[in-house]
């Protein structure tokens, strides 16, 4: 494997690491003096960190792999009772950016459609964004461990396919923390499903500060946050002091008893290759109704606006709102206007107050729409001070809601 590896790391809820003793920064150093060439993260939920995780790890010259550690609901994401406070766990990594773009879809449906105490998916909403992802069985908190700590070993097996024949690639996750009795009977159990069922074992670890002498100030960040004293052996807390960022040789050692489970890190690190690409916009785009442009129904929707606000508009006027037509047409800003017209309708449909502030109120065109209530000739704003051809920045509509 050389001095590639490829860390599991948890950005839990509980103990961020974007707040709590593992800054990503911070991990990126270690890594890179590890001379580690890849490193993952699976924030628990979210991909709450990987846009600065991406960042730190490009300018170390480090493979950035973005994952997540997603929430899976026992039954499927709408149904909200006490059996689904404890969902299972599942690590989810982006191969490229149609796994990243999959990522991104499931932790947004698992929070406005699936959030039950934490956001949630399911086996549905997994098998539709499965493309461009590699599947890790998970912690012991996973639905193949809990299966296998409940004795049901043919359903943990039927669970291991499952997942092996919905994503691009699936790995059996090992994990080797002390003081955790139950861990030794997964892994064991891990390995017989493996030679099984021919899926391969991959070995991680549970990493949740970055040197191991951070330990006990991680013990002090977790009793400070569950309120819980120090003193209190039935508290909250790591069952040793494991869960730092483990060195190429230190994982090696820990499997050497396996080595195929360090070697397929590599194979993971190789299949994961993202590039991001900051230097452009990307809008969210506003579908009209109909075959029409997004061009021609803004100037439908300006055309009657300016009807409705002047009764008999003059050739001032006309010409005013043409002009400024062609400068967000030339700008290609006629989606952004659609967007926020749309916001603007929806508030004003439902009775919720906002306001405009700032430069927008000089466009006849935002008047027309009914995203601001200033008359910009009357008041004789200049249009060129919210938007003109030379600008290259976004044009600013500042709106406050109620």
């Amino acid at each position: 494997m050389g001095e590639t590896l490829f860390t599991h790391l948890h950005n839990h809820t509980e103990y961020s690491l974007l707040d709590g003793l593992s800054n990503i920064q911070a991990m990126v150093e270690q890594a890179k003096a590890f001379g580690m060439k890849s490193l993952a993260i699976t924030d628990h939920g979210g991909l709450y960190g990987a846009i600065e995780f991406y960042t730190a790890c490009t300018n170390a010259d480090i493979n950035p792999i973005i994952g997540i550690e997603t929430y899976v609901a026992l039954t499927d994401r709408n149904t909200k009772t006490n059996t689904e406070k404890s969902p299972y766990h599942l690590v989810l990594l982006a191969k490229n950016l149609q796994g990243y773009q999959n990522l991104l879809k499931l932790s947004s449906i698992a929070h406005l459609e699936g959030f039950y105490y934490k956001p949630r998916v399911d086996k549905e909403t997994l098998s539709l964004y499965s493309a461009g992802l590699i599947a890790l069985s998970g912690c012991p908190s996973a639905e193949i461990p809990k299966l296998i700590q409940q004795g049901l070993l043919e359903e943990a097996k039927t669970a291991a396919l499952w997942y092996r024949n919905t994503f691009d690639s699936f790995y059996l996750e090992i994990q080797r923390h002390d003081n955790l009795p139950a861990l030794t009977n997964i892994n064991d159990h891990l390995i017989n499903i493996s030679k099984e069922t021919g899926i391969p074992i991959v070995a991680t670890n549970d990493t949740h500060y970055v040197k191991k002498e951070d330990a006990p100030y991680q013990d002090i960040l977790i009793c400070i946050h569950t309120n819980t004293n120090i003193n209190d052996d039935k508290r909250l807390q790591m069952s040793d002091d494991s869960y730092f960022i483990k060195s190429h040789d230190e994982m090696a050692s820990l499997f050497s008893d396996m080595p195929e489970a360090i070697s397929n890190t590599e194979e993971i690190a190789k299949q994961c290759n993202i590039k991001l690409d900051f230097g452009m916009l990307r809008l969210p785009e506003y579908t009209p109704p109909g075959d029409i442009t997004s061009r021609e129904y803004l100037k439908q929707l300006c055309e009657t606006g300016l009807l409705q606000k002047y009764g008999n508009p003059s050739d001032e006027l006309k010409a005013r709102l043409l002009y400024e037509l062609k400068v967000i047409e030339t700008t290609q800003f006629e989606n952004y206007m659609l967007v926020v017209w749309d916001i603007a309708r929806f508030t004003r449909e439902n009775n919720i107050l906002f306001g405009v502030r700032g430069s927008a109120a000089a466009s006849i065109v935002l008047y027309t729409l009914g995203i601001t209530d200033i008359d910009p000739v009357h008041h004789k704003l200049v249009f060129e001070r919210f938007l003109n051809i030379e600008r290259h920045e976004m044009p600013d509509i500042d709106m406050d809601f109620q």
